[in-house]
């Protein structure tokens, strides 16, 4: 059986991740970026797709406590035994060259007889390497890949039912570091890290790090786990954020709504923008501005919803047949179909993030206000087209309202900063006649009067989960009855086990799949948001409370929750929960407490 998604914990170099669980293994690891192939992918199969499991060696199954140090990445398990106690330190320390996997047993108490199990296996689990020995160390090499595994002090290693073994004893004390390292196979080993200086360096360097933060009001554990979350999905080398560091965690158990969520999401960018700029982190948005010009560099008709790392445009949808995905969710995902959807909701977005960028006295760069401009010239002629949503359905384009209230965010942004910024010029005349038309649109077709609410598309008697950034985004007031109206029916209608669905999937084909799926966590912070906008402080403090306590043992979130088996669903940790529990933190506490 398949450890809970909750059951894991994350350790990353900023430019990869892996999830350690509860039992000692690292079921997931991608080398070298958290889009390439996976070496260890028992977190979507079975042990003989990869894993290393590093536990006491007639121990539990499960350790007896595990927690971060503070203000870092580095995780601390540690076990108790008959014969005594052991803590395994797992981290990636930030790279030089090469991704390290570093892991570190040192002796509590007693003496302790501690098992490695090392099971690589190169592309998602279906290639198993060539191992050898060399200068005293485990090679392990296939195609493209290779990876190198040794130990200070060298303890013994054998090969046994394809897994390479280690067995050793600690007393208090005593530690023995393991030092897995990868690189490309055609090129020499890179130099070796220190363990324990890889260590020490990776704990001063994160809560340096840390100590920037802010915001210093109720929950500051939880808002500065999710801000170094946000961090350790970053791609160092462009300040691409990564929606979650793992691909086709389910949506709904056995189901198949499983996506790689291994990219970057234009979505994001604006509420990334915010968190990370109200906490403090200029850098780090600055950074994420920067890839976000890059990505979105080009014909405006040509914008995507997301990119990659990089700002790659071709992110190919296959399946991997071989994994049984996790606990029998198929199919597994590599790639995301949804690059090639229109959404229009992006053009608002981008628009929103750049006029963030300005007012927030980033640096400028004097092709922002072009690009900004080409944006706005393309939107002006395509606004009117139906679309696929922020949620990338596959059941077909809708005039969603969403996508139609972030068409008039991009025009009212446009507008703005041409009055606000005497400098800039523009067909600011033609942008206001553009931004009165939809919003005028919007509330003649997507509301409902007779149940005084919002609707998720022109026509339609579903609602969605989205509406809720109306009066977040400006197209409305708080106070608008309207507004009200429309949290009070999301609260009633999407409502499930005091959390919030994204949109109703019972006898609905917006999305064209079958089944259902959990509550989506961001959602729920959108809701306190909104009940907080519109008055309703202490009930959405109380909401807030209640999603903060779905965080797991380390403060971890995923994409959905299940109020009914209790359990965290969906790709994990996901960025969007974590960015959603910052910027609710700030709204609701932010104002007395956020330097």
């Amino acid at each position: 059986m398949h450890p809970r998604i909750e059951d894991y914990a994350l350790i990353g170099d900023e430019q990869t991740a892996a999830l350690v669980g509860k039992d000692g293994s690292v079921d997931w690891l991608c080398l070298p970026r958290f889009d390439s192939a996976a070496c260890f992918a028992r977190l979507l199969g079975d042990e003989s797709n990869g894993h290393w499991r590093i536990a006491p060696h007639d121990g539990p199954d499960r350790c007896a406590r595990r927690a971060y140090r503070p203000g870092t990445l580095v995780l601390d398990t540690d076990w108790e035994t008959d014969t005594g106690s052991v803590r395994v330190t797992d981290l990636m320390p930030q790279r030089d060259r090469a991704p390290d996997l570093v892991r570190v047993v040192e002796g509590l108490s007693g003496e302790v007889t501690v098992r490695s199990t090392l099971r690589l296996r190169f592309d998602y689990g279906s290639i198993m390497p060539w191992m050898r020995r060399s200068d005293g160390h485990r090679v392990a090499v296939a195609g493209p890949d290779s990876v190198w595994l040794r130990s200070e002090p060298e303890v013994r290693t054998w090969g046994e039912d394809y897994c390479t073994h280690s067995e050793f004893t600690v007393k208090k004390g005593e530690k023995v570091s393991f030092v897995l390292t990868w690189h490309p196979s055609h090129e020499p080993r890179p130099p070796l890290t220190d363990p324990l200086d890889a260590l020490r360096t990776s704990v001063e360097d994160w809560q340096s790090w840390s100590a920037d933060c802010r915001y210093d009001g109720p929950h500051k554990d939880a808002v500065l786990r999710s801000l170094i979350t946000l961090k350790a999905l970053t791609y160092a080398p462009t300040g691409g954020i990564v929606a979650a560091a793992t691909t086709s965690l389910p949506e709904e158990l056995g189901g198949v709504r499983n996506w790689d969520y291994r990219y970057c999401w234009l979505r994001d960018s604006t509420l990334t923008l915010g968190a990370l700029l109200s906490a403090g982190y200029h850098q780090e948005a600055e950074a994420w501005r920067d890839w976000l010009l890059r990505a979105v560099a080009g014909d405006p008709a040509d914008l995507q919803i997301m990119y990659g790392l990089a700002g790659e445009r071709r992110l190919p949808e296959f399946d991997l047949p071989w994994l049984t995905g996790y606990r029998g969710s198929q199919p597994v995902r590599i790639g995301n179909e949804a690059v090639n959807q229109l959404q229009l909701d992006v053009y608002g977005e981008v628009m929103d993030s750049l006029s963030l960028a300005r007012s927030s006295g980033l640096s400028t760069k004097p092709h922002i206000w072009s690009i900004q401009c080409a944006l706005m010239e393309f939107l002006r002629g395509a606004w009117r087209q139906p679309d696929e949503g922020l949620w990338e359905v596959r059941g077909g384009r809708r005039q969603f309202v969403h996508s139609k209230v972030m068409v008039w965010v991009a025009a009212d942004r446009a507008v703005r900063a041409v009055e606000d910024n005497p400098e800039l010029h523009g067909d600011v005349d033609g942008w206001r006649e553009m931004r009165d038309e939809v919003h005028r649109e919007v509330c003649e077709k997507g509301f409902d009067t007779e149940r005084n609410t919002f609707t998720q598309s022109y026509g339609s008697e579903e609602l969605d989960a989205s509406l809720l950034l109306i009066p977040r985004v400006g197209f409305l007031p708080p106070d608008d009855p309207r507004v009200i109206g429309t949290v009070d029916a999301i609260r009633e209608e999407l409502g499930h086990g005091g959390f919030l669905r994204r949109y109703s999937t019972d006898g609905t084909t917006v999305d064209g799949l079958p089944g259902e799926e959990g509550t989506f966590l961001v959602c729920s912070f959108w809701l306190a948001d909104a009940l907080h906008m519109t008055g309703r402080t202490k009930e959405a403090r109380e909401l807030f409370e209640r999603l903060v306590g779905l965080a797991n043992d380390v403060g971890l979130l995923s994409e959905e929750y299940d109020p009914v088996h209790e359990c965290q669903l969906g790709n994990f940790p996901q960025a969007f929960s974590h960015i959603g529990l910052v910027n609710t933190a700030l709204a609701l506490f932010g104002d007395d407490e956020a330097g």
